[in-house]
């Protein structure tokens, strides 16, 4: 049997919530598909997070690894294609540590891909009425390092990668933050989830940017 692990994020930074952690509580309510879906909601600290994350790949060893996280700010889904080796932290995380320029992993390579199908996620989402896109930056803080983790944590795994999700339209913090509905976050995730484990090869199609 396919197993699949699907994990978002605590709230941080003082929110009161995270769209990541919810919506994958809502995939897991609603999941009825053969495949065993084992979800997780990590905790916003560099220490905490990965170690987590490498407990549940070891325990349940997933065929597919995706994780979730809040990008507030952006307006769409974003699926990253890139998971670089370096934490650069603007803000404390939960436990109030702040490292600059430090590797996630010493001795790694300096990046690495998702090998999820990354543009047919992006699209699949964008084709269920859903604002999606693939992103070319996970950032420096505790959502890149775990996508990070993640890749070098689970080798042998065929399929890893993470996802971006914008503030939830309950949840947002201000009233023209850019935002989806968190049962279309929740939606866009499960989306990511099946076309992992159904198509084999990812779409030849342009989704790069200029800038």
């Amino acid at each position: 049997m396919t197993t699949v692990l699907l994990t978002g994020f605590e709230p941080f930074d003082g929110d009161p919530a995270n769209p990541s952690g919810e919506a994958v509580h809502l995939v897991a309510d609603r999941w009825s598909r053969p495949e065993e879906l084992v979800t997780s909601t990590l905790p916003v600290t560099f220490a905490g997070a990965p170690a987590r994350l490498r407990e549940l790949i070891a325990e349940h060893r997933p065929d597919v690894v995706i994780a979730s996280g809040l990008a507030g700010g952006r307006a769409a889904i974003g699926v990253e294609r890139v998971a670089v080796n370096l934490i650069d932290a603007r803000i404390p995380d939960n436990d109030g540590v702040q490292p600059v320029d430090e590797p996630s992993i010493e001795g790694a390579p300096a990046a690495r891909f998702a090998t999820l199908p990354v543009k047919a996620i992006a699209a699949r989402i964008a084709e269920a009425g859903i604002p999606a896109e693939v992103s070319y930056s996970a950032g420096t803080f505790v959502c890149n390092h775990v996508f990070f983790t993640a890749l070098e944590a689970a080798a042998s795994v065929t399929r890893v990668g993470f996802v971006h999700v914008p503030w939830s339209a309950e949840q947002a913090p201000t009233a023209d933050a850019p935002a989806l509905a968190l049962v279309d976050i929740a939606r866009a995730l499960e989306l990511a989830v099946r076309t992992s484990i159904e198509v084999a090869s990812d779409a030849r199609v342009p989704a790069g940017t200029i800038h």
